[in-house]
């Protein structure tokens, strides 16, 4: 009947048409498959009594869902195929398994605007760390913006090995130096000697003599005639992927490089 009031408060005159319905505060304790209206993009079925989302199974351009005070328990099985899904509400429920939950939210690669507060789930410590780690499409998490500080924390608290890979990545290539300069990660303090090589004691003239009366300066010669390591390597926490780049919808910064030479 809640149902049918809608359709014709709104005027619509077939199923396809359906592209909202607003069931919020009905009283309801189920309702029917909601199959019938194959377009349907936003539904509002919040403030009822609700306990299941099987009549949900058929829906899949939907956009925003507000299910949220509610008595839901729990969602498997219920909304996984609601890939379009961008706007979430499902706070004031009874779900307690933070682990189902997410799960059953993972594949909503739109997924921008969640909230989840006032659920037995929510008092985990590491409750929004994990979801924020789990879902990186949600920018809006219970009314907060989750900011890039926080996304750090939950690559390192959830997945350290990859954390420590990203900071650990570089480019590396080989550098010809002339003689006489001076790299590495300290600047040299002493000053350059000048190198000169004994008369008649050539390389190609005496190979069974030392060319320079001191061995020290043919290390030395040797020493800085080899290629130069340079390596470039950047901040990949800061670099968007390509999903955060859609959604923004914003260009990008330029990057942070920074670059490291030594022997």
């Amino acid at each position: 009947q809640a149902i049918e009031n809608q359709l014709r408060i709104c005027g619509y005159k077939s199923n396809v048409d359906v592209l909202a319905l607003d069931l919020a505060r009905q009283g309801l304790r189920s309702i029917p498959s909601l199959s019938q209206f194959r377009r349907l993009r936003y539904l509002r079925i919040n403030n009822n009594k609700i306990q299941d989302l099987t009549f949900l199974i058929k829906n899949y351009c939907l956009t925003e869902l507000y299910l949220n005070n509610n008595e839901l328990t729990d969602i498997s099985g219920a909304l996984k195929h609601l890939c379009s899904l961008q706007i979430l509400f499902l706070h004031n429920n009874e779900l307690k398994k933070l682990g189902k939950t997410v799960k059953e939210l993972k594949g909503m690669i739109s997924l921008h605007t969640l909230n989840l507060f006032q659920n037995p789930l929510a008092y985990d410590p590491d409750y929004r760390l994990y979801v924020i780690h789990f879902l990186p499409s949600v920018q809006l998490l219970d009314r907060k913006l989750v900011t890039q500080r926080e996304r750090e924390s939950a690559l390192h608290l959830y997945n350290p090995k990859r954390a420590w890979l990203v900071q650990s990545i570089a480019f590396g290539k080989r550098v010809d130096t002339s003689l006489g300069t001076t790299v590495g990660f300290g600047r040299c303090t002493q000053p350059a000697r000048r190198l000169i090589m004994p008369s008649g004691r050539e390389f190609g003239n005496n190979t069974n003599k030392v060319p320079f009366d001191d061995p020290e300066d043919a290390v030395l010669v040797r020493a800085m005639t080899r290629s130069l390591m340079e390596f470039s390597f950047m901040d990949w926490n800061k670099v968007a992927t390509c999903q955060e780049r859609r959604l923004e919808n914003k260009a990008e910064e330029p990057l942070e490089k920074l670059t490291v030479q030594f022997r």
